[in-house]
């Protein structure tokens, strides 16, 4: 647990659930999501990723992640090597190309 700016304490985990919500309570029509469950278990990822799935429909979303679990609904994933765009596709395309993807898939 740490301390939050509010005087609260708060684990990291909770601090990123609040902002999470927080996002899409402000229903804004594109949503930048850093890492936005970097700090969850795989349990509430996995419930996390489904609720937001649902609640960001009819919106554009751009997610930065390394756990590739959190992008296997994304309408297209940009694989980035190096800096580089190596790959893009949705992830069973990507998948059955055998490349960078699926090596880290598979890691």
């Amino acid at each position: 647990m740490v301390r939050c700016d509010s005087g609260l304490l708060s684990s990291g985990g909770q601090r990123q659930r609040i902002a999470i919500a927080r996002a899409l309570l402000k229903d804004a029509p594109i949503v930048l999501l850093d890492e936005a469950t970097a700090s969850l278990d795989p349990i509430t990822q996995t419930d996390i990723v489904q609720a937001m799935s649902n609640l960001l429909q009819n919106r554009t979303v751009i997610t930065v992640a390394h756990r590739l679990s959190s992008t296997v609904n994304a309408d297209n994933i940009i694989v980035l090597k190096d800096g580089k765009v190596v790959e893009s596709g949705g992830h069973h395309c990507l998948l059955s190309r055998g490349g960078y993807y699926t090596q880290l898939w598979n890691a």
